[in-house]
């Protein structure tokens, strides 16, 4: 069993930022082997993929976020981090963190409880 644990998110304003970090935990979790993604889902609508990073630190984003938000992992400390900058009201929404191991051959993974951004206009 895996353990995903995001950071507090907030509220802040248009252009401002906010840093999430998840850090991820399990007796048998390695965390190398993951491949580590932030998703989103807005009220009323599905859930997205934000940005992935790759156990070797392949990175891919969503379009709309390119430019402002950035991935990282540590595996040191087992977690990975999301830098969101010039954050606009459409970025509001619930986050999640997930995790898969790539040596899985099935697409499922761990989830986090999600941590709530609202930017205000």
């Amino acid at each position: 069993q895996v353990q995903l644990v995001e950071s507090r998110g907030g509220l802040v304003q248009t252009g401002g930022s906010l840093r999430l970090s998840c850090t991820a935990s399990g007796r048998t979790f390695i965390f190398n082997v993951n491949v580590m993604a932030w998703y989103r889902q807005a009220p009323g609508k599905q859930r997205e993929l934000v940005a992935r990073i790759s156990p070797s630190g392949n990175t891919n984003y969503l379009d709309s976020v390119k430019g402002r938000f950035t991935i990282s992992r540590d595996n040191a400390r087992t977690a990975v981090d999301l830098q969101m900058n010039s954050l606009k009201p459409e970025d509001t929404a619930l986050y999640y963190c997930f995790s898969r191991d790539v040596r899985s051959a099935s697409a499922d993974g761990y989830w986090g409880p999600g941590t709530q951004v609202t930017v205000s206009s």
